[in-house]
C-alpha cells in the first residue's frame, strides 16, 4: 500500500512534461521563423567562407 501512495505524490514524470512542452515549443518557433533563420544561417556561412578566402 505505501508503494501506491509513492507512486501518486512521486512527481518524476513532471519533469519530461515540462521538456517536452519546451521542445514543443521550440520547435513551433523554428517552424514560425524557418526563413529568417535559413538566411541568416546564409549569410553566416557566406562570411566565413569569404574569411576564409581571404585567408
Amino acid at each position: 500500500m505505501n508503494k501506491l501512495k509513492q507512486f501518486l505524490v512521486e512527481e518524476d514524470g513532471i519533469g519530461v512534461v515540462e521538456i517536452i512542452l519546451i521542445l514543443l515549443v521550440l520547435v513551433g518557433l523554428i517552424i514560425l521563423f524557418k526563413s529568417q533563420i535559413t538566411s541568416i544561417l546564409a549569410d553566416v556561412f557566406k562570411n566565413i567562407r569569404d574569411s576564409i578566402d581571404s585567408l
